[in-house]
């Protein structure tokens, strides 16, 4: 049996967080009587872009993680990596509600870019051989 330990707690901290920005959306909903769409609520649409934005970049990050795992080329690094995209997650998502530019914002979608690039980039050496 393959344990992906990294893998696994990634996609629970993924579900949470997911809940938490779902909950922020029907917060929104709720209190603007919004059933459907965004209603033209400019804090509503933010919300579910930043849910939209997660639920685009998540899955690549758990796949490349989970691949990274299987591999055997995890280590110790692989959880604290998994740890800096889901705080660039949250980070993202509390960035969205400001109507300006955020600095929330900016560093949670630089931190999930980052760890993107640095996962693809070992995925394609572990594929090569080269580590």
């Amino acid at each position: 049996m393959i344990l992906l330990p990294t893998t696994l707690s990634m996609a629970a901290a993924a579900a949470i967080l997911n809940i938490w920005l779902s909950l922020r959306i029907g917060k929104v909903r709720m209190s603007q009587k919004i059933l459907h769409g965004d209603g033209g609520n400019d804090l509503l649409m933010r919300r579910m872009r930043a849910q939209s934005n997660f639920i685009e970049n998540t899955p690549l990050a758990l796949i490349l993680i989970a691949a990274i795992e299987i591999a055997g080329k995890g280590g110790i690094w692989l959880a604290p990596v998994a740890a800096i995209f889901m705080l660039g997650r949250l980070a993202h998502g509390l960035g969205m509600d400001s109507a300006t530019p955020s600095r929330l914002r900016m560093i949670g979608a630089l931190c999930s870019l980052l760890v993107l690039l640095g996962l693809a980039t070992i995925a394609v050496l572990v594929t090569l051989g080269v580590i």
